[in-house]
């Protein structure tokens, strides 16, 4: 099994990482509105405010007009609305701000929009009505099809709703569509994810695969009930070494069934359903942050918005910023984070080409040590196109790319 060509081959990127100050950039919107928060989530998410959607969009799209003169003419290739959940707004309410972002922002006729879904809010009719509004790409929170690790995960739904959801989906219209899981989870076993990979691959979740897959390994991330639960000793986490066997059974199962590996956590059947909102955020690139909480990028610049949907929307109603906090980004911290991103992309890696047009410098020159060190462990290959992560060190991406921090 291998993941990548040969080395000495060069080959047409399909993301290059970094992005250039004039690429085009992508537009993210926060919807942090639940029906309930799910015990392992540290998303800046509220349950029982639904009643906010309304006025919430509204906001969305007066923060929109604050955005749009950072950017100029330049042209927003995509649109994420993820959070949260999105899909407990209206297809009217999502046309809506998608019209906000067509007035404000120069978008590309062939964006790639994206909206995240649960399984439970989905049926044809509302996908076909989304997809009337301007979506095009559907990612759906499947999480695990084990009813154990569903309760685990604290999803409300049931393995036949994803099955329903992504058979809707297709009926509607939708040719982009994507499932999240996640593995690891206290009491799953390599057999409980073999099932869901092997349902997955067959095509028996909806009667057809998806075209794209984003599988996470789960974190207990501190503050959360399942980092207290884990706490009180009522679920035991998956030690590392086990995590990572996931991780490979993963690699193995979709490589030998044609997926390509393109991103840690990404795989896709084609090139052309790779996830190219995301692929702004490998190459550091520049994005609109909208919403209760949002994170934007532009001008070197990252801008925090507050976190509370009340209290954002109180600030855009009396013509204020509902930023938070706006951190500037030193050259030596965008180089850091250009290597931490790129090196995400399996394929592609960081090109040697697009980093020194970008930060004036070449990698050699900046980080020659790190790269030479990862380089003798079999972590990292580097030649005159690219720096990218071998095979070994993507098992080993995380503790890689903060030595470039």
């Amino acid at each position: 099994m291998t993941l990548f060509g040969a080395a000495e081959s060069p080959v047409t990127p399909h993301f290059s990482a970094p992005s250039l100050p004039n690429d085009p950039f992508g537009i993210y919107i926060h919807i942090p509105f639940c029906t309930h928060i799910c015990p392992y989530c540290d998303f800046n998410t509220y349950a029982n405010q639904s009643f906010r959607i309304p006025a919430y969009t509204e906001a969305v799209a007066r923060e929109m007009q604050l955005w749009a003169p950072r950017f100029g003419t330049r042209i927003a290739e995509s649109v994420f609305i993820g959070g949260g959940t999105p899909s407990l707004l209206e297809p009217h309410q999502i046309a809506s701000i998608l019209a906000a972002c067509a007035n404000e922002f120069a978008m590309s006729p062939v964006a790639e929009v994206t909206i995240e879904a649960n399984p439970n809010d989905i049926s044809e009719r509302y996908c076909s009505e989304i997809l009337a509004a301007g979506v095009n790409r559907i990612s759906i929170g499947a999480q695990t099809l084990d009813r154990r690790g569903l309760r685990t995960l604290g999803r409300l739904h049931e393995a036949n709703q994803v099955a329903s959801a992504v058979k809707d989906a297709y009926a509607a219209g939708f040719e982009n569509l994507s499932l999240d899981f996640i593995y690891g989870w206290p009491g799953q076993t390599l057999e409980r994810w073999r099932s869901d990979l092997d349902q997955i691959i067959s095509g028996c979740v909806g009667g057809s695969p998806p075209s794209h897959l984003s599988l996470y390994g789960l974190i207990v991330e501190p503050g959360t009930p399942m980092a207290d639960a884990v706490h009180r000793g009522i679920l035991t986490p998956i030690d590392d070494d086990a995590s990572a066997d996931f991780f490979e059974l993963a690699i193995s199962m979709l490589a030998d069934a044609g997926w390509r590996h393109y991103e840690i956590a990404n795989w896709a059947t084609s090139t052309e359903s790779a996830a190219r909102h995301n692929a702004i955020y490998w190459r550091n690139g520049d994005y609109a942050g909208i919403g209760a909480g949002a994170h934007g990028h532009v001008d070197n610049s990252r801008i925090m918005n507050h976190p509370s949907p009340r209290r954002y929307m109180e600030l855009l109603e009396n013509s204020m910023s509902p930023a938070s906090n706006i951190e500037q980004i030193d050259p030596r911290m965008a180089m850091g984070e250009t290597m931490m991103l790129g090196l995400r992309l399996l394929e592609d890696g960081v090109s040697q080409e697009a980093f020194a047009e970008r930060h004036g410098i070449s990698i050699t020159d900046q980080f020659e040590a790190v790269v030479e060190k990862f380089a003798n462990l079999g972590l990292l290959e580097s030649d005159e196109f690219r720096v990218r992560l071998t095979e070994r060190g993507a098992m080993l991406a995380n503790s890689v790319s903060a030595e470039f921090l």
